[in-house]
């Protein structure tokens, strides 16, 4: 019982007392204080009852507009699964993964965030109190995207290649890296333009690149509609660190911790739902949550299933979704620290928890 119906019983039992010893009431007194206190037990039990079912307020922040990496939100808000967990969760939309994370980390506005976590760990490094609290691409998700039809087949084949990419993007501190372990080439010989995003992909789509450095799952499948394209991966050449999850404060957890967990178990859980063949329905589901986004269903089935072949590692294979390997993030502190975006000598288990996880909850959603 809360506190409040705990108060409720205690003023109904003075009540009595003070009932009984009234004598002058006789035997209808006592029967008024029969009454009394049962009623004002009812009362506390249903006033327990309203305020334990008072739903736990979550608020998210996005990465961006809507795309397929963000199904599992709105899947999970349509179909009502957060209300059954006790949630009322607000989506906002964002503009970049980077934007998210400074304002998620900083203003309390947020109770978590959704953007990727190796950005995240990035501002961790610099002082920013986040942590991840779920993972969902846990496989690095940037690429080299070119036409299907095109004679770039390995990174090899990129030199004297017209190349786009974002400086200033997680892409950005990887070029060079890339470049020379996988296939031993530098900047120098290929011809690399610095773009921002919407450029990089009309420029692409126009024929004016011949590949581009990008987030595979949200780029590929837009640029194909017009283009058809493939992608390399940096991930197939050593190149491990985590994309797209969720993230909260120190401070957050510690004071919302349960809330969170349910949260992230419900969404987590959604993402399994999904992956049992029901990504047409996870389409449906972004498009009724974001009814004046004019979506295209066809670019973002292509986004969900691009999304899934990222969202498992050998260490996570048999794990539920969401679940962070400890081996993971530290290859992923390894490789951040080899491209100097992260200091040597940072743990990974200050990086992430996965505490906030409810497997009855994550099963029931899952369908398990």
């Amino acid at each position: 019982m809360t506190n409040h119906g705990k108060n409720f019983v205690r003023r109904a039992a003075r009540m009595a007392r003070v009932l009984t010893t009234m004598r002058v009431f006789g035997a209808a007194g006592a029967f008024a204080a029969m009454a009394a206190l049962a009623a004002m037990a009812g009362m506390a039990a249903m006033a327990g009852t309203a305020w334990a079912a008072a739903p736990d307020q979550i608020k998210l922040r996005l990465d961006w507009t809507p795309w397929g990496s963000q199904a599992a939100f709105h899947l999970a808000q349509v179909k009502g699964w957060y209300k059954a967990a006790n949630l009322d969760v607000t989506i906002d939309d964002g503009n970049g993964s980077v934007t998210t994370i400074q304002i998620v980390g900083n203003n309390g506005e947020y109770d978590a965030g959704f953007a990727s976590l190796s950005s995240m760990a990035v501002a961790r490094g610099k002082g920013l109190p986040v942590r991840a609290i779920a993972d969902y691409a846990r496989r690095s998700d940037i690429g080299v995207m070119v036409p299907v039809d095109s004679d770039i087949k390995t990174p090899k084949d990129l030199k004297g290649k017209r190349i786009g990419y974002t400086a200033g993007s997680l892409e950005g501190p990887f070029v060079d890296l890339f470049l020379k372990n996988a296939a031993g080439l530098t900047r120098d010989q290929l011809q690399l333009t610095n773009l921002d995003g919407s450029a990089k992909l009309g420029n692409y789509k126009a024929g004016r690149l011949d590949g581009v450095f990008s987030t595979i799952p949200f780029f590929l499948s837009p640029v194909s509609k017009e283009r058809p394209s493939r992608a390399i991966a940096l991930a197939d050449y050593g190149f491990q660190f985590p994309s797209y999850g969720l993230f909260a404060t120190d401070d957050m957890i510690k004071k919302r911790g349960p809330a969170l967990a349910r949260f992230a178990s419900v969404t987590s859980g959604a993402w399994a739902y999904i992956l049992k063949g029901h990504e047409n329905e996870a389409v449906q589901a972004i498009i009724t949550d974001r009814e004046h986004a004019k979506l295209d269903p066809a670019i973002l089935l292509g986004q969900i299933k691009s999304f899934e072949t990222f969202m498992f590692t050998p260490a996570t294979r048999s794990k539920p979704i969401g679940y962070q390997a400890p081996s993971d993030w530290a290859a992923a502190i390894t490789t951040l620290e080899k491209v100097d975006l992260l200091k040597p000598g940072a743990k990974a288990s200050d990086f992430y928890t996965d505490k906030l996880f409810d497997q009855a909850i994550y099963d029931r959603v899952a369908g398990n």
